[in-house]
Parts: C-alpha cells; structure tokens; sequence
C-alpha cells in the first residue's frame, strides 16, 4: 500500500479498495458527481462526503509532501541532512511535527541567540548545558571580550543561545502543546477608550468574558476574534505558568549547581519571550481553524438547503421588487424566465397611488396569463404583500415573498450585464427574484455564494477555504438536480461536471449559433467538448423532447446499450419500458451484471426508468405571514406567528416573521430535549410556527421558541 493511501486511509477510516480506486478516478481527472453517481461499483458505493473527504486528504498529503521535499532539499544545502534526520522528515505524518524537526535549521532573522554567537558564547551555553561546572562565574569571565563588557552580559548571552535550544525541543514544544490544548483559557477584556462606542456595543457580552479555549463554540470564537480585529477588545491566552515552566525544568535539569541556576533563568526566558508566545498563536490558530471548518460546514448545508429550495417550476410569473419612494419595479416572465414586460407601480408614500397599482398588476395579471406573483422581502415587502392580497383575479394566482439576498449583487454583475444590456439593475434584481421562485438553484448559482447571506461569519473565515467548500456544494446540487442544456445559463452549466466555464461559454454559444440541442450525441460538436468531458457530464445534461427518451433521463450513455437490451428482452421499445412499472418490476438484474456494471448501477438505472427526470426538490408552497404585525413594536411575549427559516447556526436559527428584523430560535429553544443539530429539527426556507419568548426593542432582538 502506498503512503498516499495509507495517510487517506488513517484519516477517514475507509476500505482500502474504495480509496485506492476512488484516487485512481480522481487521477484521471473524473469529478466527485460523477464517480459518487456512476462508479458506484469502483468506489463501493461511496457517497459524495466520503468521497469529497477523499479529495481533501489526497491534498493535504500531497502538500505534506511538497513541504517535506522543500526542507530536504534547504538541508542538503546547508549540508546539515543526516540520515537519521532525513529518515524522520520523511516519516513525518502532519505539517507541524515536520515544521518542529526544521525549526533548528530554520535562517532566522537576527536574534537574541545569533548576536551572542558571533560574540562568541556558544561555548559557554554548551558548559552551562553539561551542568558539570560548578564555578560558572570564573569561567565565563573568560568570554568577556569585545562586546561582551562583563560576566553577567557573558552568562546573559549564554542564556539566550540556552533558550533558543529549549525552543527547538520538539518534547518541550510538545508537552506545553498538550497543556494549551487541555487547560488553555482565552479571556477578553475591552478596551477602555472603547467601550461607550456605539459599533463596540454588539460585542459587549465580550467586554469582560474568560471560556475554556478548547470549549468555546465556534460562532462564540469568531465573534470575539472579530471584536479583537476592529479595536475593541484584547485577548489573551493563559495557561498555568507555573506549572508549565516546572514540568521544562523537570526534563532540562538534572544538577542543583550554578549551572541550573542559570538553566532555570534560560527556561523562564525561553517560556516567556519563545515558547509561550508562539505556541499560545499557533493554540488559538488551530482553535480558528476548527471554528473556521465549524462555520464553513454551516454556511456549506445552508448553501445546499437554499440551493435546492422548491421551486414553483415553468409557470408565469409577475416578479416585483418593492419600495417606498422610488416605488416598486414589475416585471412579467413567461415560463421560461424570459422578461416580457417590465414597469413601475406608486401604490406606498409619497405618492400613495394603490389603486393605480391594483389596476396595473390585475392588468398584467390578465395580459401576461400571470400563474404566480413573487414579491421581494426586502423594503415596503409587507405592506406591497398586504396590496396585492387585496386584488381580486380573474384566475387564481400565487402569492409568494421571496428573499432578495444578493440580487443586487447580481444586477450589477457582468453575467447580469450580459443577459440584460439594455435594462438598469432594478429590471434585473426584479427579474432575478422572480427567477428565484421559478427555479432557486438555476438563478442563486449566478450570484457569489457569499452574498447570498446564509452563513455564520462567513467574512471572518479563510476564505479560500470557504470558498473551495462552497464550490463543491454549489456543483454537487446542479449535478445531483440535473440541467435542461437548451435553457441553462453560462452559470449553471459551468457547475455541471466535466463541463467549467470555458466549455459552458461554449456549449451556450453553439446553442445560440446553431439552435436547440436534439440529442447527447450532438454535445459531442461543441468545440473543445472532447470525450472525458462528455463522459463526466453528459450524463447531467438533460434535452426534452428528444428523439431518445434517455436523453431526458440520468442514465448515463455509456448504459444505454444495457436499457436497450432490457426493452429488447421484453419485447417493447424503451419509450414504453419508461415509467411502467409493470414491465421494470419483471426485469431480473442480474441478467444485465458484468465486470465493470453491478447491481448498484443498473438499481439507479431502474429506478431512474420509473420516473426518469425526476426532480428530487419539493414544489414550492405559498405562505403568509401574520398581516398584523408589521413592525418589531407589534409583537408581545406569548404570540404564536407563522415564520420562515432564513438562517442557520451553530447556536441556533433565524427566523423571518415579517418584519425587518429576524427572530432568533436559540438551540435551547428548538426542543424540550438535547438539540445535537440544529438542522435535526429545522431546514432553511421552512414553514414553521413560533412562539415570542422576549423583544428587545433597543438592541432590535427577539428570543423566539419552536412551536410544535
């Protein structure tokens, strides 16, 4: 086994058949989609976590190793690199062990430690370090010369290059490791000058706060680090000092003569200014990582929920983004979200035209066959809400309030530019909501998924790692829902496997160029589009109305032949083996098994025929908030209010009752029982019902409580 496989294996638990081919896919450039859905039998039936765990690990040692051949090679030069030494980079299993055993031979900056080498001290360190000698006094009298002016800067000197060893220990380094790691507390305390500041007051709760470091929740952590970065706290990490210097000197000294005296000097030196300071960074670095990785997990399934919220699917939709005195901005789509008309509406102060409004939307109501109305949540949303439920139509048409995270963001965007260069961003963040309803997945996969507004301090984590996870998510639910090619966008169909944004540019520009797509086979003209990109992502590619059925289907074309036979096996073409249950329920699959094809496969395969294409997301469903409540002032302790899940944390969730301001469902509150995970007992965008617990109109907070 190598030790690619090994290292993967020790962190994820998984057998070895399934890593070493899931590795050997990901080598031949195969993406996580696809292996997860289409080499079930290779993987062993690894789902898209595991396998993205895979990826992850496979990186982490291939950085592991870049780093190692790095440091040999700055040994080989320094012609430092024994053999044992290299033996023990080369063993080394994590990046921190590896950076210890190089920290000796790290060029420093000038130091404490180099000044007193080059005056010639490195001598006497060595002599105090024996802990044979007992007059120390006399023999470093020896050493005053030149710079050295007396014995005491002689011992001083001795001392530095003493404490520069003591920090290079690996086992000193260690065990003050495991003691930040057990009993490390951060404590905060604000800054004096700071704390009648208006912007400080949302961090108060930090302005005097002491947690054990390896306990402290994650969003706890990030805020506080966030109060420390914009100047209105400090932190700090202690540990039992005492303690910790006892158990160096335990492992340092052996001797009870000058020597150890000024060993023990060294050590409380070294603690102080080397040992402490780094190692305490480097405690409190790993303690942000994991809140990182917390938040980052967080944002990424609130991404997922979002991304595959309901849709309302290809009806007619009036969009409006609603506001005071600008007023609100209509817009009509057809099915297709295609913009058909676009205008404004005064019905809200100054102007107060609502029956003007009512006549308007009725009107386009009727014109445009009008199946469903999307209103924006944000300004003026209720009372543009409370209008339109006034308006009697000729038909029944839906109500829906939609969020508009991001949608500015998006009609300023270049895609948005693209799609609409003759409208002005408010036609666009009008068409976006609407879009939002027909299809939430196709529309929020063109705005950046930090802008969306879903996370837990998402501006405070490594963003390059939020960003890789969220890329995953975002082309994990375009691939696992499936794309219509011949009305996706760039964005979406940039996110289907195998395809990026290079081959979807062109994939939309010979749809432009040449019309619909009839069938996979013609994706194989797109230029540039050659067979590993089919097979990773013909597959998520689906044409309606095609001459082959299975072109609207998941069954990947590689199977087809295997379709093909089971119709023939029947006797009936495959357009009528689709969706009758009556003949796949007599079809025995392990006539169709072989070599590379088994039962995990042609099972998705049968099942894909009784309802091929598929939409796996729930359809929307209208909903309405209490009309009246209106603003935080309306609300008293004990309501029950209908609400929407807009939020998700560690600590709890977020919910919109209507008004500006969302109400939070602490964890405490969810259940009358342990809540191990929020998303256990709510998702985003759902329907649920609250009870207000608490309104603090001043701070604008309301404590809510899951009412079941």
């Amino acid at each position: 086994m190598s030790n690619l496989l090994r290292f993967i294996i020790s962190k994820t638990q998984l057998a070895e058949t399934s890593v070493k081919n899931t590795v050997a896919l990901l080598n031949e450039d195969c993406t996580i989609p696809f292996i997860s859905r289409y080499r079930k039998e290779a993987t062993g039936n690894l789902d898209e976590v595991q396998i993205g765990d895979i990826v992850k690990y496979k990186e982490e040692f291939e950085a592991l190793e870049k780093r190692k051949t790095a440091i040999l090679k700055a040994l080989e030069e320094q012609e430092v690199l024994t053999s044992e030494l290299e033996a023990k980079i080369k063993g080394c299993t994590d990046l921190t062990t590896l950076e210890d055993l190089y920290l000796p031979y790290k060029k420093k900056r000038k130091t404490k430690a180099e000044t007193a080498r080059k005056n010639g001290l490195e001598p006497l360190a060595k002599i105090i370090m024996s802990q044979n000698a007992n007059d120390i006094e006399s023999i470093a009298y020896t050493y005053v010369k030149g710079e050295i002016t007396s014995t005491e800067d002689a011992l001083e000197g001795a001392r530095h290059i003493i404490a520069e060893w003591i920090n290079e220990r690996t086992d000193v380094r260690n065990n003050i490791r495991k003691q930040l790691e057990r009993y490390a507390i951060i404590s905060t305390k604000v800054i004096k000058t700071k704390k009648e500041d208006e912007k400080a007051q949302k961090f108060r709760d930090y302005f005097a706060w002491e947690e054990s470091l390896n306990r402290i929740p994650s969003h706890r952590l990030l805020a506080i680090l966030r109060a420390e970065a914009e100047g209105f706290i400090r932190v700090k990490i202690e540990i039992d000092n005492e303690s910790a210097l006892h158990k160096i000197e335990n492992k340092i000294i052996r001797s009870q003569n000058a020597c150890a005296d000024q060993i023990e000097l060294a050590i409380a030196d070294a603690y102080k200014r080397l040992l402490f300071p780094s190692l305490s960074n480097e405690a409190l670095q790993i303690a942000k990582d994991k809140a990182d990785a917390s938040a980052i997990s967080v944002f990424a399934n609130n991404l997922k929920q979002l991304l595959l919220g309901s849709p309302l699917g290809e009806k007619r939709v009036l969009a409006i983004d609603p506001g005071f005195r600008s007023g609100c901005k209509v817009v009509c789509l057809d099915a297709q979200g295609q913009l058909q008309h676009n205008e404004n509406i005064y019905p809200h102060a100054p102007k107060n035209d609502s029956i003007g409004a009512m006549n308007t939307i009725s009107a386009l109501a009727d014109t445009y066959k009008i199946e469903a109305i999307a209103i924006g949540n944000g300004t003026a949303s209720r009372e543009t809400e409370a209008l339109i439920r006034e308006i009697h139509f000729k038909k029944d048409v839906q109500v829906f309030v939609v969020s508009e995270a991001g949608a500015s963001i998006y009609s300023a965007s270049k895609i948005a530019r693209e799609e609409f260069p003759d409208y002005d961003v408010t036609v666009r963040g009008s068409v976006s909501i609407g879009r939002r309803l027909q299809d939430p997945l196709a529309e929020l996969v063109k705005i950046d998924a930090k802008s969306i507004g879903v996370g837990q301090y998402q501006h405070d984590v490594d963003q390059s790692k939020l960003q890789k996870q969220l890329d995953i998510v975002v082309e994990n639910c375009v691939n696992s829902v499936g794309v219509n090619i011949n009305t996706a966008s760039k964005s979406l169909l940039s996110y289907v496997s195998g395809i990026g944004p290079k081959l979807a540019e062109n994939i939309f520009n010979y749809r432009n160029e040449n019309g619909v797509f009839t069938s996979r086979n013609e994706i194989k003209k797109v230029p540039r589009l050659g067979g590993k990109a089919f097979e990773q992502g013909a597959a998520f590619l689906r044409i309606k109305e095609a001459k082959n059925p299975l072109d609207n289907s998941a069954v990947h074309p590689e199977s087809y032949k295997i379709v093909q036979k089971m119709a023939k096996d029947l006797k009936v073409s495959v357009e009528d083996l689709i969706g009758n249950t009556v003949l796949l329920q007599k079809i025995n699959l392990k006539n169709y098994s072989s070599e590379t094809v088994g039962l995990l496969t042609l099972e998705d395969i049968l099942k894909e025929l009784e309802k091929p294409g598929l939409d796996i997301r729930e359809e929307a469903i209208a909903f309405s908030f209490n009309q009246n409540i209106k603003t935080i002032n309306d609300l008293e302790e004990g309501q029950l209010l209908p609400g929407i899940v807009n939020n998700i944390t560690n600590f709890g969730c977020f919910v919109d009752v209507g008004i500006k301001e969302s109400g939070l469902i602490h964890v405490s509150n969810l259940s009358d029982s342990f809540v191990k995970d929020v998303n256990d007992h709510v998702h985003l965008h759902q329907q649920i019902i609250v009870k207000v617990l608490e309104i603090d109109a001043v701070r604008k907070r309301i404590q809510l409580k899951l009412h079941k």
